[in-house]
């Protein structure tokens, strides 16, 4: 996934990359739904979320795979005299400094990663960053549209669901439209969670 990923934003293939934030995150923010607090962007790309986060006076890391992503996001930074911190890393894999965070926000991430039991450590990933009552808003790609040809994995309600309810009490969830300047954005699921006080234990089954 790595090599991929790098590969990609060297190339700049990267459709799901703005220079704008996205306008789902923009409006929880401006109704007060996500206090100002530290933050984490998980797979962060090349910073525009982390960078209008940390001009709401969040104090923001953003961490992405792609070395290429990162270089380009703390050329943003710095161009836009906002101070982030920005680093490689496998959100699955590595651990990330700084914790704990009191909002984490993902675009598109935890829904790359493919199976039940990846998207279950996502989550207790997340939970393991999170200050107790911390928020979580992760934007994924919605399978009640059809697939298209160029697009986001999809997940269904149930597939998010049964992944972070262990973990997370979901606040809202909601069928939307991921942030783009494409004419006919993808739809998405918009989910806004807090960490659980204590995560209900997980059933595994043996296979």
């Amino acid at each position: 996934m790595e090599n991929r990923f790098e590969e990609r934003y060297k190339t700049g293939d990267t459709p799901w990359d703005h220079d704008s934030p996205d306008k789902n995150l923009v409006d929880m923010v401006a109704h007060g739904l996500i206090p100002e607090c530290k933050a984490l962007d998980i797979g962060c790309g090349t910073g525009s979320n982390a960078i209008w986060l940390a001009r709401q006076h969040f104090t923001v890391t953003g961490c992405d795979l792609s070395q290429t992503a990162i270089e380009i996001a703390r050329e943003k930074a710095s161009g836009a005299n906002v101070d982030c911190t920005f680093l490689v890393a496998d959100f699955l894999e590595d651990p990330i400094p700084g914790a704990s965070f009191g909002f984490v926000f993902d675009r598109g991430c935890f829904h790359s990663v493919g199976a039940d039991k990846e998207r279950r450590q996502f989550a207790e990933n997340v939970s393991a960053c999170l200050e107790a009552g911390g928020l979580w808003l992760t934007m994924a790609g919605n399978a009640d549209e059809p697939e298209r040809e160029v697009g986001p994995p999809q997940l269904t309600a149930i597939e998010l669901i049964s992944a972070v309810e262990p973990c997370f009490e979901i606040l809202s969830l909601s069928a939307g439209r991921f942030g783009s300047d494409q004419p006919d954005p993808p739809k998405a699921w918009i989910c806004l969670m807090r960490k659980r006080g204590h995560a209900q234990s997980i059933p595994h089954e043996d296979h």
